[in-house]
């Protein structure tokens, strides 16, 4: 009869478990620097003081009251939803009809155009705006509300590109390839077949980018026209006169609708992937 085996020591070593313990805590510090600001902006949005800060002396919506009744910051809200949702239309049509060239199609140039796709990726928001603007003073245009649609465009292409060609990739050309043996021409075929299949991530890529548009600052400072006025450009103006409660009941919707709009895209997503 053979001896018992040891019993595994199931506990990790003393410096084992040291450095887990000291990665949960840079973990945790880590969420709270991230997450700190957002709890503090929405919790003050609601405070009843005019102070604005802590401590709070009362529950009170009157902030979001004088927020929606002030014509300045409803304007910038008519503009935000405006350009999010027509740059996000414009980028996804282009994004969808890219991205089929890119993985259906084999052209010569074709590694060049992805890269040239991918650059927003790579350059920051500050050397884009100053390059389109750049390019703008060349041409003798000036800014305007359509120089921030193609700007936030471009900002958002690369994204629904990206989203749409992976989910391509990982979709078989034998679907394409029976529709057209059984007489399907190829704006049939990608009506009936393609598009469907692909139609989660074209949901994606399109809230994606509704939502770059809808929070992004630094490069509409450099195209927005004297007039024109976005939210975060008009937290940003109001930040530099004072800091009021309303700032933080405007920050409060932002945040809302940021996180509400991914949310809702996966949400969508899901629900999508299951009826298929």
């Amino acid at each position: 009869m053979s001896a018992a085996a040891p019993r595994a020591n199931s506990r990790p070593p003393r410096e084992g478990a040291f450095g887990w313990a000291l990665l949960r805590l840079c973990s945790i510090a880590v969420y709270i620097f991230m997450f700190a600001p957002i709890v503090v902006v929405i919790l003050l949005a609601f405070n009843s003081s005019r102070s604005g800060a802590f401590p709070m002396e009362g529950f009170s919506l009157q902030w979001f009251g004088k927020l929606f009744a002030n014509d300045s910051i409803v304007e910038a809200f008519k503009t935000s939803l405006i350009l999010a949702a027509t740059s996000s239309a414009l980028a996804t049509v282009i994004g969808v009809m890219a991205a089929l060239a890119l993985v259906r199609y084999d052209f010569r140039g074709k590694e060049g155009i992805q890269t040239f796709l991918s650059l927003p990726l790579l350059m920051p928001e500050v050397v884009m705006g100053v390059a389109l603007l750049m390019f703008l003073k060349f041409l003798s245009m000036p800014r305007s509300f359509a120089v921030l649609l193609l700007g936030h465009t471009v900002l958002s292409l690369p994204y629904v590109v990206l989203l749409v060609q992976a989910r391509l990739v990982g979709l078989r050309s034998s679907y394409e390839e029976a529709a057209w043996t059984l007489g399907a021409n190829r704006i049939q075929t990608f009506f009936e077949v393609t598009l469907p299949l692909i139609s989660p991530a074209i949901v994606g890529g399109f809230l994606f980018a509704a939502t770059l548009s809808f929070d992004n600052i630094t490069a509409t400072l450099f195209w927005k026209k004297p007039g024109i006025e976005t939210v975060p450009t008009k937290i940003f103006a109001m930040l530099r006169t004072s800091v009021s409660p309303e700032i933080n009941a405007l920050g409060a919707v932002m945040i809302v609708i940021t996180i509400l709009l991914p949310l809702i895209g996966g949400y969508m997503v899901r629900r999508f992937a299951k009826a298929r």
